[in-house]
């Protein structure tokens, strides 16, 4: 579990192809590596992985073909940055929401514009995903938790305040851009315990 605060943005180093499956390793910035174990999970991305390998400064990762299906993890090149989060402890704050690093599918960046110090973000999704997203409840894109302003038939509306932007890769979106979404879990569960 990851609550969607990003702890550093960390860059591509190798990708791999082992056996159809894809192989990453990544180096983690800033991202304190000091408490990690082979086994332990961070999300890249908004993707939970599992490390199989890991330095000082790095870690290697497997993705599995069902990953790859319903995310962009395969798009990735050297170089190319992520947002990095380690999986929570009982004693970490929930900043964010509940995130579980399993992605639902990938949006899209429609629109990108300043509003103040302020960037305001409109996301299509698939039509699969619309019915989770509400106003005023909580989204991850690429793991980062958010709250969406409005929401209309297949897209929605985000605020990003000058900290988040400078603090994950939300900076580089432009319009075409694809992003992980994972909706909220809470409404997920629900709509599996009301349609049984």
């Amino acid at each position: 579990m990851f609550t969607g605060i990003i702890e550093a943005i960390g860059t591509v180093a190798e990708t791999l192809d082992v056996g159809g499956d894809l192989r990453l390793t990544l180096h983690t910035g800033a991202l304190d590596m000091s408490d990690v174990q082979l086994g332990d999970s961070i999300a890249t991305n908004g993707v939970c992985l599992t490390v199989v390998a890991m330095g000082a400064h790095t870690f290697t990762a497997d993705v599995s073909q069902e990953s790859l299906a319903h995310t962009r993890l395969s798009d990735l090149c050297i170089g190319d940055s992520v947002n990095l989060e380690k999986a929570l402890l009982p004693t970490t704050r929930l900043g964010g929401h509940l995130v579980s690093g399993h992605v639902d599918g990938v949006a899209k960046v429609v629109a990108v514009e300043r509003d103040a110090r302020s960037v305001r973000i409109d996301i299509e999704l698939p039509a699969a995903l619309s019915r989770y997203i509400a106003p005023k409840g909580s989204v991850t894109i690429d793991g980062v938790s958010l709250t969406v302003n409005s929401v209309t038939e297949h897209q929605f509306s985000l605020n990003i305040v000058p900290h988040t932007a400078d603090n994950t890769r939300i900076y580089q979106y432009v319009v075409g851009s694809a992003g992980h979404v994972e909706v909220d879990m809470i409404a997920r569960y629900l709509e599996r315990l009301v349609s049984a």
